[in-house]
């Protein structure tokens, strides 16, 4: 929690109502200390539909935007959408936190566009070791996979024979 809440710039971890987590209900492995796994299960299941839903509708706009393109256009308008995704998720996610936390105040935690090496760590899964930026970049695998996919063709009746 206090990792996803200083990923904003805010530091506070008041307010447990749906982060309390057991004692004995410890986590161990790859992702030990991620914040995901401070949060009780209201809230884990909280934030995996919200994760659900924006991820849903990335794959639909990302689907909507390449869809009728020629394929050479279709990594660029990919990587427009990708960019905006990490760019603006953030404050879904903050809003979400507004809501099991109290105390956060209403702001903007939008920060600048990601560097192409922030990119390139989440492609390649080289960046922190998060269930956010791990799940990040399979997000950008699956629009990429989505962009490519292929035009349904659509049969034409057959001429006339004459």
């Amino acid at each position: 929690m206090a990792q996803h809440l200083q990923a904003y710039g805010r530091g506070t971890t008041r307010n447990f109502a749906l982060a309390a987590r057991a004692p004995s209900a410890q986590h161990s492995g790859m992702y030990d200390g991620d914040s995901f796994f401070t949060l009780g299960v209201a809230g884990q299941i909280g934030l995996l539909i919200l994760s659900l839903v924006m991820a849903a509708a990335a794959l639909g706009v990302t689907r909507l935007m390449t869809f009728h393109r020629p394929l050479i256009l279709r990594p660029f308008i990919w990587g427009v959408l990708f960019i905006s995704f990490i760019w603006l998720s953030p404050q879904g996610y903050y809003t979400y936190y507004r809501l099991i936390f109290d105390g956060l105040p209403a702001q903007s935690v939008i920060k600048a566009p990601p560097r192409p090496e922030e990119l390139l760590a989440y492609m390649t899964f080289t960046g922190d070791a998060t269930l956010s930026a791990h799940s990040v970049g399979v997000l950008g695998w699956l629009m990429l996979g989505v962009a490519m996919l292929p035009r349904r063709k659509t049969q034409r009746p057959a001429p006339p024979q004459v």
